[in-house]
């Protein structure tokens, strides 16, 4: 049995209500698009804790901020796609959160889930035509692809740095996870 660590149970607690606040109070939102930070919580939870825990942070937080927050009707396949955002990130940035791996991670997550997927539940839930709104949701894709790069790379330099400051200060003992 895996010992649980109470700072990093905090830090997902953290990572969560930190999803939370930028996905209903700091995002740009009409009803086919968002635009925001929301990305940022769901990166850390990736890079250092991997893949579950990504999704958790990542589905987790966009279930409770539907209730807690909500903007619109509850609809599970966006929380479906928070958490398999954190699978993507996960899986790409959690050993490694060099420059190629972030752009793949971040057109995988932008043009594969978020152009294709999140259209295809905007259609779902809405009943607008799926062709519109995918051509109407391109442009969004395209800002938040450059914004995630910049972000996620410049997070993962910081990452990094905190990493082998701790190596640092702790005598080479490598972080609990």
């Amino acid at each position: 049995m895996k010992k649980i660590n109470v700072r990093a149970v905090a830090a997902i607690g953290m990572l969560v209500a930190i999803h939370i606040v930028l996905s209903r109070f700091c995002s740009i939102n009409t009803w086919n698009m968002k635009i925001g930070f929301t990305f940022v919580p769901v990166f850390a939870a990736a890079c250092l804790f991997g893949p579950v825990t990504a999704a958790i942070v990542g589905g987790l937080g966009d279930f409770l901020g539907a209730i807690l927050f909500p903007i619109g009707p509850y609809f599970p396949g966006f929380t479906l796609n928070c958490a398999l955002t954190g699978v993507l990130f996960g899986l790409l940035l959690h050993r490694q959160q060099s420059l190629p791996r972030v752009i793949a991670a971040t057109i995988l997550n932008q043009f594969g889930l978020s152009l294709f997927v999140t259209t295809l539940w905007i259609s779902i839930l809405y009943g607008s035509p799926y062709w519109a709104n995918l051509v109407s949701r391109i442009p969004q894709c395209i800002i938040l692809s450059v914004l995630e790069v910049v972000v996620m790379f410049a997070l993962s330099k910081a990452f990094s740095y905190q990493s082998r400051l701790f190596r640092i200060t702790h005598g080479g003992m490598s972080h609990d996870r």
